[in-house]
């Protein structure tokens, strides 16, 4: 999986410095994720597994994904056709996404809470954590019952542990010390 990050990172540095310079950020996320669907179907796995010609693959692709890539969509496919990089669409597509969000000073926080959040406290939390982050912030938000009060968030490689499941746990860990 890491191979294909890194085969990946050029490619969508390359693409996400076009897509600044075009103004075309939304179009361009548009076009990789269809691209990067596309490639992770089996069949057309298969058939850019089959040892086709570069020029093959890439038309096959093409044809395949129809109106959804435009002039430089197309042409960016041939040159990861010409590079046999095709199946790492999907990782140019999370890689593109990630530039992305660096870009426009966004981020994306999972929170697990024991009970859903209602829409004044998701409000209350993202203003707190967009403070905190100096990002706008996005809430992708769960409900786990074993978290049993309070909340995980998770933003990046930062994690806040304010659930009752995780103070148990520590001071678990430190009564056994």
């Amino acid at each position: 999986m890491s191979e294909l990050t890194n085969l990946a990172r050029p490619y969508a540095k390359a693409a996400f410095e076009f897509a600044v310079e075009h103004k075309a950020l939304d179009a361009w996320q548009g076009m990789l994720f269809f691209a990067a669907e596309v490639a992770k179907n089996g069949y057309v796995a298969e058939q850019l597994h089959n040892g086709a010609a570069a020029e093959q693959q890439a038309a096959f692709f093409i044809q395949v994904c129809g109106e959804q890539l435009d002039a430089h969509g197309q042409n960016f496919i041939k040159v990861m056709a010409e590079n046999h990089r095709l199946l790492a669409l999907p990782a140019v597509f999370d890689a593109y996404v990630a530039l992305k969000a660096e870009y426009e000073k966004e981020a994306t926080v999972e929170v697990v809470s024991a009970s859903a959040l209602n829409a004044a406290q998701q409000d209350k939390l993202a203003a707190a954590l967009s403070q905190r982050l100096a990002r706008k912030v996005k809430l992708n938000c769960s409900v786990d019952p074993t978290v049993v009060g309070g909340m995980l968030i998770k933003a990046g490689d930062m994690v806040i542990d304010g659930s009752v499941r995780g103070k148990l746990d520590r001071l678990a860990t430190a009564l056994q010390s």
